[in-house]
C-alpha cells in the first residue's frame, strides 16, 4: 500500500537493512509495535516497506520536517529497538534522510 503523503515539500527517510537469521519472530512483532508508535508522532506521513527472500528489505516513513526525523530518532522506546536492530536482527544498515521537492503517481 502506498503512503497518503500531503503535496511536497516532505521528507523521506530511507532504511536499508539486510536481516540476519536471529530472532524473526520478536523482529516482526516488534516491528508492527514500531508502525503504531511512529503514527503517534507529531509529523509522522507514513510508510511503505518490502523485504525480499534474502532478507534485504527498504522502508521508507515519511514526514512533514526534519524536526520530526529527529524527534523519531530520539524516542526512547524507538532507541531501544534500534539498539537491539544492531546487536540482533541486522548483519548490516544504511538511514537516509531526504527531502521530497516533487512527487506524482500513476495507476
Amino acid at each position: 500500500m502506498f503512503a497518503n503523503t500531503p503535496e511536497p515539500p516532505y521528507y523521506a527517510c530511507i532504511f536499508t537493512s539486510q536481516r540476519s537469521d536471529k530472532d524473526a519472530a520478536s523482529y516482526h512483532s516488534t516491528g508492527e509495535l514500531m508502525d503504531e508508535l511512529a503514527a503517534q508522532q507529531d509529523g509522522y506521513l507514513g510508510v511503505e516497506s518490502v523485504r525480499d527472500q534474502n532478507g534485504l528489505g527498504i522502508t521508507v516513513s515519511y514526514w512533514k520536517s526534519l524536526d520530526a526525523i529527529k524527534l523519531w530518532k530520539e524516542n526512547a522506546a524507538h532507541k531501544k529497538v534500534q539498539e537491539k536492530g544492531m546487536k540482533d536482527w541486522c548483519s548490516s544498515y544504511s538511514t537516509r534522510i531526504c527531502k521530497v521537492e516533487r512527487d506524482y503517481t500513476g495507476k
